[in-house]
């Protein structure tokens, strides 16, 4: 039954995505950006429908109180592709660091470049992370959120990887809090899987890190937080916002999506 629902689901998943990104198209380049973060809100909050309802996972983030207005960079653990769908509704105006390889997808890059998200050649290394870092600063001059995920790739539930240099390079250019966001995706949707499995996933938004930090003072806090309540989401230990959080289906707000890039 599991495989049944995993294949009924991912059938739904790329073809709501895809159906959604011919039918919008036409008109998506012209709307005003309101509409446009509309539009891909509600793709979103229609993913996580399709999640709940064939495979029976439900979507629950707390914390939201954390995100503060204006400026902020987001960094997230990245266990599945969840997240990326998951944050998106609850974050006003967010830009997410993606792959350049991400932009050469038809229709889904020329979507993705209308919403201002930040590609980077990783390849390229160091010059990769001086173009992320002025592509972010125009995008906070503009009042928008950074999402990263500074694991720089998906990783399973319990296991942790050094933290890549580029959310600190961020931190430093940008002179913004940051908001960590803990999760346990993996659980239910696990990396590199086929099988999506039933369940609850969560997400919580942690209490922001102050600017002005000094490089290992902040990594060090950041993977703290982030683990620490992750390791605590994935083994059942949901704390005091459990009791009131909301199912993200029902709230108000693509992989390589937010991987920085090592210096």
């Amino acid at each position: 039954m599991t495989f049944l629902r995993s294949l009924a689901f991912n059938v739904a998943f790329y073809a709501n995505l895809i159906l959604q990104l011919i039918f919008f198209s036409p008109v998506f380049f012209f709307v005003r950006e309101e509409t446009a973060w509309r539009i891909v809100k509600n793709w979103a909050k229609s993913s996580l429908w399709l999640l709940a309802k064939i495979v029976g996972t439900r979507s629950v983030l707390t914390g939201q109180e954390h995100i503060p207005s204006g400026g902020a960079i987001i960094a997230s653990k990245h266990q599945s592709f969840w997240e990326i769908f998951a944050l998106l509704p609850e974050i006003e105006r967010p830009t997410f660091i993606l792959k350049k390889e991400l932009m050469a997808i038809p229709l889904f890059g020329a979507f993705a470049r209308r919403m201002n998200m930040i590609p980077v050649d990783r390849a390229k290394r160091g010059g990769a992370i001086n173009a992320m870092v002025s592509a972010a600063e125009v995008a906070v001059r503009q009042g928008r959120q950074i999402v990263i995920f500074p694991e720089g790739t998906r990783t399973a539930p319990g296991a942790e990887v050094e933290y890549r240099q580029g959310v600190f390079r961020l931190y430093e250019a940008l002179g913004l809090p940051v908001v960590p966001v803990a999760l346990n995706s993996g659980l239910c949707w696990p990396r590199n899987s086929f099988i999506k499995k039933k369940g609850t996933i969560r997400a919580e938004f942690l209490p922001v890190l102050p600017s002005g930090l000094g490089r290992q003072e902040f990594l060090d806090a950041l993977r703290s937080a982030i683990e620490s309540r992750s390791r605590e989401l994935s083994s059942g230990r949901h704390g005091p916002h459990d009791p009131g959080s909301k199912p993200a289906e029902n709230s108000g707000r693509l992989n390589g999506i937010g991987d920085p890039v090592q210096s």
